[in-house]
């Protein structure tokens, strides 16, 4: 059977190869009941497009790349899933790099985006790069501020945890504690642990904290010691959801409960495949940071401007570790 081309398309259709051609390339100028006529010639010629000539043409691979610290974690594994949706439904590949513990594997990815191998990468980075390695490469980076030219996607993270704390708050909280795991470079997450310091301070309550930087999956250590050094809180807010769980975890073991002796809440609510949702959370809109992370990966790739800082609301679910 004989292959449909671009120009069977165009004659069967009454249109120029041209206008078949921003057609298929998602050309908003192309008048809606032009395209509409298109599409239905393509579907009915079974016409598959040529998108790696096309990326020729436009000197493109197609590949992107994610890179995050570890992939065994909930926001991480989460993220990379909905990229990679987003990705395929758009015709990219997607290449993941895991980079805890090896800062040239990132380094090797913006070698690569240089040499043009792969468009460009969407950073989850605990590494600073000189921003020699980052010049001429499109990059989006989530929390991170790695340079004024490359844009930042993030939660509403001082605003929402001011909002769990304050909730705590009205609940007659105040030995409210602070348990999280510090970034390694400057990060928005960290204004998380600045809304708490903030809050205590303006109540006039006690500073009850743990905050360091930890390895993903020494997470254990760090709530240890926080039931050592902060006793007979009546609230806790935890950074992420990975602390969370385990601090509540070790604080039944000692026979506290939930939320009759102490209320919790975390950041990084995730799906229930990772837990049973019974934490309440300020949930992270992972779907519409990848998405929007996406796409501006792909403007920066096609040489447009864009939106420098880019946040993304939260959602509060309010589980079985507070008051109603």
């Amino acid at each position: 059977m004989q292959k449909v081309t671009i120009t069977d398309v165009a004659r069967k259709s009454g249109y120029g190869v041209g206008t078949v051609s921003r057609v298929i390339s998602g050309d908003k100028s192309v008048k809606d009941s032009t395209r509409d006529k298109i599409n239905k010639v393509i579907a009915d010629l079974h016409y598959v497009p040529n998108v790696n000539g096309a990326r020729l043409r436009k000197k493109h691979s197609g590949v992107i790349a994610v890179m995050v610290p570890v992939i065994n974690h909930p926001f991480f594994a989460e993220f990379v899933e909905q990229v990679e949706e987003i990705a395929d439904k758009n015709g990219c590949s997607l290449l993941l790099v895991t980079s805890q513990m090896n800062k040239e594997k990132e380094a090797e990815i913006l070698k690569k985006i240089r040499q043009r191998e792969i468009d460009g990468a969407i950073f989850v980075t605990h590494y600073q790069h000189d921003q020699e390695e980052l010049e001429g490469c499109p990059l989006v980076s989530i929390d991170r501020h790695l340079s004024d030219e490359i844009p930042l996607v993030s939660s509403d993270n001082y605003q929402a945890t001011r909002k769990a704390l304050e909730t705590l708050y009205a609940h007659g909280a105040r030995r409210i504690g602070f348990l999280g795991t510090e970034p390694s470079v400057e990060s928005e997450v960290s204004l998380r642990k600045q809304a708490y310091d903030d809050f205590v301070k303006e109540k006039g309550l006690p500073s009850l904290d743990k905050w360091e930087i930890v390895d993903h999956g020494k997470e254990g250590e760090l709530v240890a010691s926080f039931l050592k050094e902060c006793s007979n809180l009546d609230a806790v807010f935890a950074s992420n959801a990975i602390v969370a769980t385990l601090f509540r975890k070790a604080a039944l073991a000692q026979g506290i409960r939930f939320p009759e002796d102490c209320e919790l809440i975390c950041y990084d609510g995730v799906s229930p495949v990772w837990g049973d949702g019974s934490i309440s959370c300020l949930r992270q809109d992972i779907q519409a940071m990848a998405e929007t992370s996406f796409l501006l990966l792909q403007d920066l790739i096609e040489g447009k401007k864009v939106k420098a800082r880019n946040i993304i609301p939260t959602q509060t679910i309010l589980g079985q570790t507070t008051r109603k």
